[in-house]
């Protein structure tokens, strides 16, 4: 068990041991929140939960949690009921384009995908391979995200994406389609973090980037 901000998460080596700075991830989702509508959030990829459980304590908005990992969902729902938030939460067990209704909408989402390159994976022995490897570019599991975000954002909605390298924010603009980025967030030697909102909702004066620069982020 390890503290995860304010939360007690439960995991073994079978999951994705949960990294302290992923927490501004959860954090940010809440700062985001605070700005939204009403209506549930989406966690892809969950891993044992703790990034949108600390998200679900600070918004108190249901979340639904997907994982195609069934020792990772039993594990966020012993993590939720521990919190104190199994009343929020909703667990999933399955592949990303089958664990929604094509009807559903959220407006936030979520992800923490693999983005380890697979000639790099060997360099964490200590994690599960299908928890970390995102393919050849360390993308495959990022795109399948960003098409579900795609689909199942509301259009009035926030989705907060984590990355492994700036070099993967700067390729995920290529992707993003209907999607807009708004802000990037590197923390170096850890992670990026990437705030995606539609394209149409999106107006950033001065800058045809499409996200602004600010100290301490990428640029």
């Amino acid at each position: 068990m390890i503290r995860f901000g304010h939360l007690d998460i439960d995991f073994d080596e079978r999951v994705l041991r949960p990294r302290a700075w992923t927490a501004r991830q959860s954090e940010w989702a809440a700062e985001l929140s605070a700005g939204l509508p009403d209506g549930p959030m989406l966690e892809l990829c969950s891993g044992a939960g703790q990034i949108g459980l600390l998200a679900a304590s600070m918004t108190s908005r249901r979340l639904v949690c997907v994982d195609a990992n069934p020792v990772a969902c039993a594990f966020t729902r012993a993590n939720a009921e521990r919190a104190g938030l199994a009343d929020l939460v909703e667990v999933r067990h399955g592949s990303m384009e089958h664990a929604l209704d094509p009807d559903e909408r959220f407006c936030l989402v979520i992800a923490d995908p693999p983005w380890v390159p697979t000639a790099q994976v060997e360099r964490y022995p200590e994690d599960p391979r299908t928890a970390i490897d995102g393919g050849a570019d360390g993308m495959l599991v990022a795109e399948a995200c960003l098409d579900t975000i795609d689909r199942h954002l509301s259009p009035d909605g926030s989705a907060v994406l984590q990355l492994g390298t700036a070099a993967q924010a700067a390729r995920l603009r290529e992707m993003v389609g209907d999607l807009r980025v708004q802000e990037i967030r590197d923390s170096p030697g850890e992670g990026v973090l990437v705030h995606l909102a539609r394209a149409a909702e999106s107006s950033m004066s001065g800058d045809p980037s499409g996200y602004r620069r600010a100290e301490g982020k990428v640029g």
